[in-house]
């Protein structure tokens, strides 16, 4: 195996013992045997345990679009797009968390254990994340499109709706018994729950 494929293997396994043992349940030895290699090769790929963190988060990050936001929506942003920029970000962010369940089981970990990697990811991608999006909403209000309400407030009550429905999704509610929709779905209608809220309306739209 190659040396990128056997990292990104590492990391791969990594993560998913991680997020069903916990990061002091899961030892290096652990994480060379599942994936079939002896405990000095994880060490060659990563000479420490913060260098094996680090990695996973980058690696994550750049999967589900958290490492360059605004890459995936600089297009949207130029034209003024305001459905589209929080549609796609809330699409991106429920189809990724579909698809990698160990990923949100690891941060939470991460969390609960207070570990270290869940600093890193929030200073790494949530804080920076906060402040594009902040920033794109201070500017919009600027323009008089959005209302004078506090950005990082209008972040924070977005995310909260995209994150709180894939946890439920993901952890409590795996059979869809209390609410059964597509993830196009509910970024749709995510999307419009804000920015009904936020958008000031023209006279010709309140007419």
């Amino acid at each position: 195996m190659a040396a990128d494929e056997r990292r990104s293997q590492i990391l791969q396994i990594a993560v998913q013992l991680f997020s069903q043992h916990g990061f002091r349940g899961t030892t290096t030895r652990e994480i060379a045997a599942a994936a079939q290699v002896s405990e000095a090769m994880v060490f060659r790929h990563f000479a420490t345990k913060q260098e094996l963190y680090s990695a996973i988060i980058d690696f994550k990050a750049c999967e589900g679009g958290l490492a360059n936001p605004c890459e995936l929506l600089s297009e949207f942003i130029a034209a003024g797009d305001d459905y589209a920029v929080f549609y796609n970000l809330a699409i991106n962010a429920l189809s990724h968390h579909h698809e990698d369940k160990d990923f949100m089981r690891l941060l939470l970990f991460s969390a609960l254990e207070g570990h270290e990697l869940a600093e890193l990811f929030f200073d790494r991608y949530i804080v920076h994340f906060y402040e594009f999006l902040g920033a794109y909403i201070e500017q919009r209000q600027k323009e008089g499109i959005f209302r004078q309400l506090q950005p990082r407030l209008m972040v924070r009550s977005f995310l909260g709706m995209v994150i709180h429905h894939s946890l439920n999704n993901s952890l409590w509610d795996k059979d869809r018994r209390l609410l059964n929709v597509s993830n196009e779905e509910a970024a749709r209608q995510f999307t419009e729950i804000l920015l009904r809220g936020v958008k000031i309306k023209s006279e010709k739209e309140e007419v």
